[in-house]
């Protein structure tokens, strides 16, 4: 039995729902964390989320899985009141999601402090991941490579999106990537002779704007859809890399944002990338790997 260091047993874990919203969000402002309403709102309706209640009121934990099809899943917002700390309630959190995800491969992003408890519960790093950020500073271009354009995304780009998306991520995000519209500030496709074969979206995450998705055949595609998308934006901009790119880090710190986190990247489960995994350059977010 976990208790709350004056002998209280923790309620269950529950199901969480969008009426836990502002819970939520004080859980990961408790954390220092920013209060990331629409990205919560988000989760809170496409994802499942599990939390448990804080004898004082509030939410003590949290963890949110997002499913994509049967055999894909991955982790985020994993969340504990200090005040709660290093009682049990990550690993409960934890092996409740594993049980819910059942068979499926789960993904996660983790901070180094994260990084112990999910070892201990079988995660493998696969990859690093690094944050930059900072306001990003245009370059000069010739005119369009190749002939590649991006434009606006409209309600008539959706499914040429959707099958885009399924073909690099391997599996079906429809649920989430449909709602980008409605969550992005801005959201631009990669037009080519050949139709749409990218896109990309910055979303607000106060103070800052996160460019991901990015979806895209090849670098210089994905350079161009980034640079479009921060041209547009107002204020500082992030985008989670693969440290270990061979171009798109310099290039983005050359353009002024600068690496300020890093996290591992780790999978629970049989790991053999489904999709065209090149041509994803940054994820909708680190709570969406």
């Amino acid at each position: 039995m976990i208790t709350d260091g004056n002998g209280v047993p923790f309620p269950p874990i529950r199901r969480l729902g969008p009426a836990d919203l502002k819970d939520c969000m004080a859980l990961a402002v408790g954390r220092g964390w920013s209060p990331e309403k629409s990205k919560w709102a988000l989760l809170l309706e496409v994802a499942e989320a599990f939390g448990v209640d804080a004898p004082d009121g509030g939410l003590a934990g949290s963890v949110v899985l997002a499913r994509y099809g049967r055999q894909h899943a991955s982790v985020g917002m994993m969340l504990v009141a200090a005040r709660f700390g290093r009682r049990g309630l990550g690993y409960a959190l934890m092996s409740r999601l594993l049980a819910e995800a059942g068979n499926a491969t789960v993904t996660l992003f983790a901070t180094d402090a994260g990084k112990p408890l999910y070892e201990k519960l079988g995660f493998r790093t696969i990859r690093g991941s690094a944050a930059f950020v900072g306001t990003f500073r245009p370059e000069r271009r010739g005119g369009r490579m190749g002939g590649a354009v991006t434009r606006p995304f409209t309600p008539a780009d959706m499914a040429a999106i959707l099958d885009v998306d399924k073909a690099a991520f391997g599996a079906d995000r429809s649920h989430i990537v449909g709602r980008l519209p409605a969550l992005a500030e801005r959201l631009r496709v990669l037009e080519t002779s050949a139709g749409i074969t990218g896109y990309a979206a910055a979303w607000r995450n106060e103070p800052t704007a996160v460019i991901g998705p990015v979806v895209a055949p090849d670098r210089a595609s994905a350079r161009l859809l980034i640079a479009d998308l921060a041209a547009e934006v107002r204020g500082p901009q992030r985008l989670d890399l693969d440290p270990d790119d061979p171009e798109l880090p310099g290039w983005v710190d050359a353009r002024g944002l600068s690496p300020v986190s890093r996290t591992a990247v780790m999978v629970h489960g049989e790991w053999s990338p489904p999709g065209h995994r090149d041509r994803l350059f940054t994820p909708i977010s680190v709570a969406l790997s």
